[in-house]
């Protein structure tokens, strides 16, 4: 059986802005197949206005219903793993969710207050997320409902008398 959950280390980047309102901003950039066996918000690297943290483990989860959205994400040249920060305190953020689901991730990036970014999907999730579309996804039809014609009797007037078994209007 594919799995459904599997954790994710999430690489996060706080670049120096040249900016009257703030000095800098934190960015989701990246995701590792693999926990590191480092404590959050460890400084892994700065480079030229950049420092990179590793933020932290987050689980992914997958789900039936969403087989075709996997799928689509998949097959759309650039597979990635949508990441929201929540703030926490002052300057402090933590991971609030990882996901698979491009449709989930816009969703959360129409929120307030999170910091929400598609990061490059490693292969090795890619590989687990495709077993797990293959294992299954069924293909759904797409039906257009009619809709039901207007009874022009109905919309006109009634005799609220009459049918309350009393005399006429």
């Amino acid at each position: 059986m594919p799995k459904d959950r599997f954790p994710v280390g999430v690489i996060v980047a706080r670049r120096r802005l040249r900016s009257p309102w703030a000095d800098h901003q934190w960015l989701p950039v990246g995701a590792l197949p693999d926990i590191p066996e480092t404590a959050p918000w460890t400084l892994l690297a700065s480079i030229e206005g950049e420092d990179r943290f590793y933020a932290g483990a987050h689980e992914v989860g997958l789900h039936i219903s969403e087989t075709g959205h996997y799928r689509d994400n998949l097959v759309s040249g650039r597979p990635s793993l949508w990441v929201a920060l929540r703030p926490v305190a002052g300057d402090a953020y933590e991971v609030a969710t990882v996901t698979a689901d491009p449709y989930e991730g816009e969703a959360l990036a129409e929120g307030i207050g999170e910091i929400v970014e598609a990061v490059p999907m490693p292969e090795s999730i890619q590989a687990a997320v495709a077993a797990f579309v293959d294992a299954f996804h069924v293909e759904r039809t797409f039906e257009k409902r009619k809709r039901d014609r207007a009874d022009p009797e109905a919309l006109g007037r009634r005799n609220i008398a009459a049918e309350r078994g009393g005399g006429s209007e």
